[in-house]
């Protein structure tokens, strides 16, 4: 409690910055059931409850784009994680989230040139044989400028934002406060998980923050595509990368979101689209560590139809299982197995409640829309919204890996038809599924599930007496307990005791105005009585308006 506190007290400016900006955008209720108006007028922070008269005609998604855009690098990137979570907000809503890019101006080469020198260990002339000072592109986290080792190889030198991490940090311990206000204020938004959803936003983050991370990132895409000439990933020069900086080769070629340019240079086109499908896709189905954010902005066309892949901050991992569950919702969709389909949805939907006959009817009409296309003539990006908006109309969400691979495979499919209108995702997802399921039903690999299975059966057997034994001893010396987690149990507790404090001042009120109405009709009572009978009637008011106030206060709150 003491910890919560301080680092309330901590964080008291950026909570003030933040119900300002929410206020402002129309969000006022937001604020006052998270309890941010309390906390700030303790703290002698006046609030204007105004909203901003040119925002307050704008529909609500723009609103909350603009409010996400005001509040900073955190919440721009909280925008770009909710983009991905197509189970849980219709299009309209997605495609705001979209335009969310943390793109800033970039901060002054006095101010860079200090943290690069720190971290290089040396200053720039002795490491570069060229440095240009301005950057080319910028973030909110971090820019980029292009630059000449001494050896002639030229690089990118990705620089993190000074005093970038003081902030993230107060921002991702006040979204945690949030999400937790909002599983107990908001039944109805706890299917979504915010708790997860801000764990997954602080992994992204520490990812991003970290710059070593994103080299090893690159080093194992490059890795993964050692053999494939057609695929070229960026190298990294490990000896000038840290914390806070990473050096990587520069991919010379053209930017995938110049189409006519990459016409006018003669390369292929299709052959580019059909390169980056199966390159993406063979991360997701084979690999099971992809790009998870493949947009035409992390895509260069170079010399001979090469493919170039650049930025490695956003990846996506799937397990194993994962994988074959992700076979098996493929083959379902592409081969129209309705049972298969409705399977699936249930194992990634996990704990939650679902009405099967209805799923069923959804998934059997989805089908129906697709029965008389052929393979060919199914488009794998307005398939996979179609799936995400059931679930959510459904109730259920996608397991926060998949939502990744979900936009990953979306977003291609829209770079892959740009650039040949003709591409069609299925045509290049058959080859990997027949491969996967082949290598599913290898010896080898129906060995492997055996020995884990008999594994995980020996372990429980072998395992049973020992816990058993435990489970009776803690019995027989009292210590057996059964911990239940009930949701708002605290704030029960807090409304029960008012509710308690209350009763007891409404009895002693009724005793005040019983007993002093017995008082003034005494004749003949002396003046000291007839005074205490006044001062009990008296009490009896002012606690009547104090329970009043009570009751009142209790509504606004």
């Amino acid at each position: 409690m003491l910890r919560e506190t301080l680092s309330v007290v901590r964080d008291l400016p950026r909570l003030h910055d933040i119900a300002t900006v929410l206020i402002r955008y129309g969000w006022g209720d937001m604020v006052r059931i998270l309890g941010l108006s309390h906390i700030l007028e303790r703290a002698g922070r006046l609030l204007h409850w105004q909203v901003a008269s040119d925002t307050g005609h704008l529909d609500l998604p723009v609103r909350i784009r603009l409010a996400l855009t005001e509040l900073g690098p955190t919440f721009v990137k909280l925008g770009q994680v909710l983009a991905t979570r197509v189970d849980m907000f219709p299009p309209s809503w997605i495609a705001e989230f979209e335009q969310l890019h943390s793109r800033v101006p970039a901060v002054p080469f006095a101010d860079i040139q200090p943290v690069l020198e720190q971290a290089l260990g040396a200053p720039l002339a002795e490491v570069f044989e060229s440095f240009e000072q301005e950057a080319f592109a910028a973030a909110s986290i971090a820019q980029v400028h292009r630059a000449v080792l001494k050896d002639g190889s030229r690089v990118v030198v990705k620089v993190r934002r000074p005093g970038i991490v003081p902030k993230i940090e107060a921002d991702l311990r006040i979204l945690g406060h949030f999400a937790r206000l909002i599983e107990l204020e908001m039944p109805d938004a706890r299917r979504y998980h915010p708790l997860d959803i801000v764990f997954q936003l602080r992994r992204s983050l520490m990812r991003e923050l970290d710059l070593v991370k994103e080299a090893r990132n690159i080093d194992k895409f490059a890795h993964n595509f050692a053999a494939d000439p057609t695929v070229r990933i960026p190298r990294v020069y490990w000896d000038y990368c840290s914390e806070s900086v990473n050096v990587q080769e520069e991919l010379i070629g053209v930017p995938a979101n110049r189409l006519a340019e990459a016409g006018a240079a003669g390369l292929d086109l299709a052959l580019l689209a059909e390169r980056g499908g199966n390159a993406v896709l063979k991360m997701i189905l084979l690999d099971g560590y992809f790009h998870a954010d493949p947009h035409p902005g992390n895509v260069v066309f170079m010399p001979d139809n090469v493919v170039g892949m650049i930025d490695f901050g956003m990846v996506g991992r799937l397990t194993d299982r994962r994988r074959e569950q992700l076979v098996d919702f493929l083959k379902a969709l592409v081969f129209k197995d309705e049972e298969g389909l409705v399977n699936v949805l249930g194992l990634w939907a996990g704990d939650v409640d679902i009405d099967e006959e209805r799923l069923g009817y959804d998934v059997s009409e989805l089908m129906f829309g697709y029965d008389n296309l052929s393979l060919k003539d199914i488009q794998i990006g307005p398939l996979l919204s179609e799936v995400t908006a059931l679930m959510r109309e459904n109730n259920l969400s996608l397991p926060p890996d998949l939502t990744l691979m979900f936009k990953a495979l979306i977003t291609l499919e829209g770079l892959g038809r740009q650039l040949d209108p003709d591409f069609h995702m299925v045509d290049r997802l058959e080859p990997f599924l027949q491969a996967m399921v082949e290598r599913r039903y290898t010896p080898e690999a129906l060995l492997g599930r055996a020995r884990h299975g008999l594994r995980e059966l020996t372990e429980i057997v072998t395992g049973l007496p020992r816990d058993l034994a435990h489970l009776f001893r803690k019995a027989r010396r009292g210590h057996f307990r059964v911990d239940l987690d009930l949701k708002r149990l605290d704030h029960f507790g807090v409304q029960l005791n008012q509710a308690a404090n209350r009763l007891t001042m409404g009895i002693l009120t009724a005793s005040l105005v019983i007993g002093s109405s017995i008082i003034m009709t005494v004749p003949d009572a002396p003046s000291s009585l007839s005074f205490l009978g006044q001062l009990g009637f008296f009490l009896a008011f002012a606690n009547s308006v104090w329970i009043l106030y009570s009751i009142w206060r209790s509504g606004k709150d």
